[in-house]
């Protein structure tokens, strides 16, 4: 299996020029899905200019100063996702991956205590032994919990790398959600209504704006205002 890609072909998403080089890096597995983030060594290089090259990136992250989501990562391919907190310790530097209103993945930096914690939606549940509930989030990572307090679709905010729940915002009317899929992506808009469906089609979301879409392209950041920054002109 190739291990790069056409820049030509590269989901149009990513932030590269498309013609001034003809192959770019392929994301490892992970995560998050190859068609829905970016690797590592894009980032570094072609987004925060940190190495010129492959081999200066490379020497970088085997240095252990690049953590995502408050942990160390030596894979330059590691895929960013959306809601990622990057952090370059030897710079005191965050970022977070966020879309723009373009749909493009943006890198977006945040203050040091924004780099505490970020945000995860709920995507299914699963009752697993002792009569307790996993939640699988967007971002593949799991938590357990004793009660089953919380739905699909809901976005948790998290501290990490501990995971510890310290807010939770709805998918309801009145929240405030971006919208991460199809040719909307990237807008923030406010929900008015969450329509469940009955048969195998998704649920749909309407917002006040008059968009509607599946509540697999909706993803909350919060109630009344969002919780992160917004992409502007001067994201990278």
């Amino acid at each position: 299996m190739s291990n790069h890609i056409k820049r030509l072909a590269a989901p149009r998403m990513w932030i590269i020029p498309r013609k001034e080089y003809p192959f770019a890096p392929k994301p490892s597995p992970g995560p998050h899905p190859a068609e829905r983030s970016l690797p590592l060594l894009i980032v570094l290089r072609d987004i925060l200019k940190l190495g010129q090259n492959k081999r200066e990136i490379k020497k970088i992250v085997s240095s252990r100063v690049v953590k995502v989501d408050g942990k160390v990562v030596t894979d330059i391919k590691f895929p960013i996702g959306f809601m990622d907190v990057i952090t370059i310790d030897t710079l005191n530097q965050s970022y977070r991956a966020l879309y723009d209103v373009s749909g493009k993945l943006r890198i977006v930096e945040i203050p040091e205590d924004h780099a505490e914690w970020k945000l995860v939606r709920i995507d299914n549940k699963t009752a697993v032994k002792g009569g307790k509930i996993q939640l699988n989030l967007h971002d593949g990572r799991n938590i357990v919990l004793e009660e089953n307090k919380y739905k699909s679709s809901d976005v948790l905010k998290i501290k990490v790398p501990s995971q510890e729940i310290i807010a939770h915002y709805p998918l309801a009317k009145g929240s405030v959600a971006m919208i991460i899929g199809g040719k909307h992506r990237g807008k923030v808009l406010h929900v008015k209504e969450y329509v469940v469906v009955r048969g195998p089609q998704e649920n749909i979301v309407r917002f006040e704006e008059g968009v509607e879409t599946t509540r697999n392209n909706v993803f909350v950041l919060g109630v009344g205002k969002p919780e992160v920054v917004i992409p502007e002109v001067s994201a990278l």
